[in-house]
């Protein structure tokens, strides 16, 4: 029976990002410091190798008293065929066995007696393949997953981390609508297919991702997670995956078959080539912060009580708000998790991570996890959400939370500063933000727009979540205004805006999404935002049924015009880099706000984007926010400006016609960018 868990979007839900975490600070509990001594064990053959020697076994566990390998022929039922006892070498507390043959087609666990009692078999923390549901491991020739061109693909290259544009996708939610026109529904070959249409004609999966124009796809946790039953496809489960099981292989009911190892494996590999074939990179959403078991997870069953995190008195710290949390200051751990990200970007040649609550990750192990993977490739994009969903053990200063996010190096945070600003609170559905009419927050939203660095005309003093730049480079912010988690920008508009028309709704969408896309840093959106897809007002739908999550892909043809408008969004930050710059100081140099009178003309910002800024060919940039409910007036300097986006149209070109400056009336929830060359 499936454990049911807290996720951590509920445990955030339920607890302010704002209020990260209290100012005490605790050194390493008591309890834990009895694992300070555990020799550490880094080399590549964890838990498995298979050479012409035969295959061979080694696992990490210091303090078991005796190890045994089990052989099996099928991944699930059944008794094992062999038993094979394994030695211990004291120096690097590893175990180690073998076999003079390959057993390639076979599966095995491990059993560790661990003070005086034999522990349920596991697969071990370092399983590359799985059978169906993940009990045991698999022995499968990885040469032969490798779909054909495999050793010449690579993803999109990434000179700076602003000229990233993430969208971030759910496998099931993508595709598993009757209108995607996708076969494989719910996939990871969905993304493969290739001239997939909507029942309007319009372009669906990797055809829509091309148009749409992002450069980066984050797909959440594929890894093997716990809560779906592999052996059941036909139940339709639906879970996000923020339950880790098997951290280093690719989940099963996203492949064609759970029950062939190499299925999986070779699946997703099709997946991310069929994605770089496209020009987009992938973005892999990885959760080392917490096991969906406590006592019946595979880091227990190998090594009990070292990889998680305790209180004095040996319960189990809990800042995920999923019963637990791992401890990535102890060096096993570290080690762990830095060899499985590399694992990832060689093996599957992944792009980016995405770091869930990566807070309760400590400093140190974060910025390893950086250098290690840009020495593999220097495109890797690293980031995570910079906040707890609890209190822990870890001393505050040394986790890598937002606030933190300069002592970091190659890593940014998402902003909760502009997404709660734009939109309203995510705790309260109806409380509104800039976008939607709510005056007093345009501070916050200049925050944003800075992408948290040093600016001498934001007061950080007026910030709703953050009191300082706490961001050194833009490169180390992701700007969104919805994902996943809480609800999802139409629901949040529906709800707090109960007496306008959608119409109404998508101008205000169409401004939040400007805000995002034209502020410093890294954009980030929420897949079928950009053609209004709801969850039915669901806040965290991470077990509801495909009925609330499934994008439906008519709203393509019936919303058209809102994604023509996010085409244009992309397009024009793609094709103009002073929407990009990459140091602060160019910011505070050539980012200039315009003095606006805030209760005079509330939820009005204005400001230029001036001196060609990180060269951009156009010279100077005016950008304006309306978010009231009604018209305003600004003063454009006199010249001859391009309009580029006016009264919810937008044109990369700047062929929406001219204007010589002078007062102009800007129409509520909308933006005027205009351009001089």
């Amino acid at each position: 029976m499936k454990k049911k868990f807290l996720t951590s979007a509920m445990a955030i839900a339920m607890i302010s990002a704002a209020a990260l975490a209290p100012a005490t600070l605790f050194a390493r509990s008591a309890y834990d410091q009895q694992f300070a001594d555990y020799p550490v064990y880094s080399g590549d053959d964890l838990e498995l190798s298979v050479n012409e020697t035969g295959t061979h076994f080694r696992l990490w566990s210091p303090k078991a008293q005796q190890v045994v390998v089990q052989i099996y022929d099928n991944g699930k039922g059944g008794i094992p065929i062999e038993n094979i006892k394994m030695d211990f070498h004291p120096d690097n507390g590893t175990w180690t066995a073998s076999s003079p043959e390959k057993l390639y087609g076979k599966f095995y666990t491990f059993k560790v007696l661990y003070d005086g009692k034999w522990l349920d078999e596991t697969p071990g923390v370092w399983a590359k393949a799985v059978g169906v549901n993940g009990k045991r491991a698999a022995i499968i020739d990885f040469a032969k997953t490798d779909p054909e061109g495999w050793s010449a693909d690579k993803g999109p290259e990434v000179k700076n981390f602003s000229d990233v544009i993430v969208y971030e996708m759910h496998h099931r939610d993508f595709s598993q609508h009757p209108s995607s026109g996708i076969a494989n529904k719910g996939k990871f070959l969905a993304l493969t297919e290739p001239f997939t249409t909507s029942p309007e004609g319009l372009a669906t999966g990797i055809d829509h991702l091309k148009e749409l124009g992002v450069t980066h796809v984050h797909i959440l946790p594929s890894y093997d997670y716990n809560s779906v039953d592999e052996t059941n496809p036909q139940l339709n489960q639906y879970n996000w995956g923020y339950d880790p099981q098997n951290y280093n292989a690719p989940e099963g009911s996203y492949s064609t078959n759970a029950n062939n190892p190499a299925t999986r494996v070779n699946e997703m590999k099709q997946m991310v080539k069929a994605l770089h074939d496209a020009g987009i990179g992938v973005i892999m959403d990885v959760v080392y912060n917490h096991t969906a078991e406590n006592d019946g997870s595979n880091f227990e069953l190998t090594a009990p009580g070292y990889y998680h995190r305790h209180w004095d008195d040996g319960r189990y710290s809990d800042a995920s708000g999923c019963g637990n949390e791992t401890a990535s200051d102890l060096p096993q751990m570290r080690d762990y998790i830095i060899n499985s990200v590399k694992y990832w970007a060689d093996e599957y040649h992944i792009d980016g991570f995405r770091f869930d609550l990566m807070a309760i990750h400590d400093i140190e192990t974060m910025n390893e996890v950086a250098a290690e993977l840009k020495k593999i490739n220097p495109s890797i994009f690293v980031y995570g959400e910079g906040w707890t969903a609890g209190d822990s053990p870890l001393p505050v200063d040394q986790r890598a939370l937002k606030e933190n996010v300069s002592k970091m190096t190659d890593i940014a945070v998402f902003s909760d500063d502009i997404r709660d600003a734009i939109k309203g609170h995510y705790t309260n559905a109806a409380d509104r933000g800039f976008a939607t009419g709510k005056p007093g927050v345009e501070e916050t939203v200049k925050i944003g727009i800075v992408a948290a660095t040093d600016h001498p005309q934001v007061d950080y003093k007026k910030g709703a979540n953050s009191k300082f730049p706490y961001a050194k480079s833009p490169e180390m912010i992701v700007n969104y205004i919805s994902c996943h988690d809480d609800m999802c920008l139409t629901d949040k508009l529906r709800k707090s805006m109960p007496e306008e028309s959608d119409s109404i709704r998508q101008a205000a969408a169409k401004l939040a999404q400007t805000i995002i896309f034209t502020s410093q840093g890294t954009p980030f959106m929420f897949a079928g935002e950009e053609i209004f897809r709801d969850k039915k007002g669901v806040h965290n739908s991470y077990q509801s049924p495909d009925s609330i999550n499934a994008i439906d892909w008519s709203l393509k043809a019936k919303n058209h015009d809102l994604f023509e408008y996010y085409q244009g969004l992309i397009a024009l930050r793609k094709a103009h880099p002073a929407f990009r710059m990459t140091n602060a100081k160019d910011i505070a140099k050539n980012l200039v706000f315009d003095k606006i009178d805030s209760k005079k003309n509330p939820n009005l910002i204005s400001y230029s984007l001036k001196n060609h800024a990180n060269g951009d060919a156009w010279k100077e940039i005016k950008v304006v926010f309306n978010g009231a409910d009604k018209a305003q007036d600004v003063t454009i300097p006199k010249g001859n400006w391009k309009i580029v986006a006016i009264d919810g149209k937008i044109s990369p070109d700047a062929d929406l016609g001219a204007t010589l400056g002078g007062k102009t009336t800007i129409a509520p929830y909308s933006a005027l960018i205009l351009a001089q060359e």
